[in-house]
């Protein structure tokens, strides 16, 4: 009986050792370098001075510039893309799509950017298996509720308000999957690269 019983004990501890180790995946998040101009105060609702800061970011022009795009990247990883879109983005990315049409540079709607909140697309990686099926974002520990969701065909869209990315605390996301959930921590120094 003895025997029996270690050998079951044996079992147990060997398929817990060799189960495939894909259901948690860990990244850091990594701010993308070379944004102009500079940019450390995280994302926050947007005010006369990072409406302006945002005219001149998009008015770089250029084919990917960083401070538009600062969102690229941020939790690589094998499974799923992040994409931020806030008040900030919103001013940017209108001054910028003129600018790279050759056209002047528009002074996009304060008001409009001023209702706008903070939302993080997430679609899968080409050829990834990992189906997306929720994203949880976490301060201290504790989950925070998006303002709006909506997950669909294996893609999702979380809104979110400006709190919750403040650059006080580290965050972390998981991205939820059907094979393996994706969590990524992001410092405070990376939040104030937020923009």
């Amino acid at each position: 009986m003895a025997t029996t019983s270690r050998v079951a004990l044996f079992v147990i501890v060997a398929g817990v050792l060799l189960a495939p180790a894909s259901s948690f995946a860990q990244v850091t998040a990594v701010a993308r370098p070379g944004a102009k101009p500079a940019w450390d105060k995280g994302m926050k609702p947007i005010e006369s001075a990072s409406y302006y800061h945002a005219i001149e970011c998009g008015k770089q022009g250029g084919e990917d510039p960083a401070c538009v795009f600062w969102d690229t990247g941020l939790c690589k990883n094998d499974d799923f893309v992040l994409a931020f879109y806030s008040a900030y983005k919103q001013v940017a990315h209108q001054v910028w799509t003129a600018v790279r049409a050759k056209k002047p540079a528009p002074e996009p709607s304060y008001q409009a950017a001023r209702l706008t909140r903070v939302t993080i697309g997430v679609s899968p990686v080409r050829g990834s298996k990992n189906t997306f099926s929720d994203l949880v974002v976490k301060r201290g520990g504790k989950a925070v509720r998006p303002v709006d969701r909506a997950v669909e065909g294996g893609n999702g869209r979380f809104t979110f308000d400006y709190a919750t990315w403040a650059p006080t605390a580290a965050i972390r996301l998981e991205m939820v999957g059907k094979e393996r959930t994706v969590s990524c921590v992001i410092p405070p120094a990376v939040l104030k690269t937020f923009r």
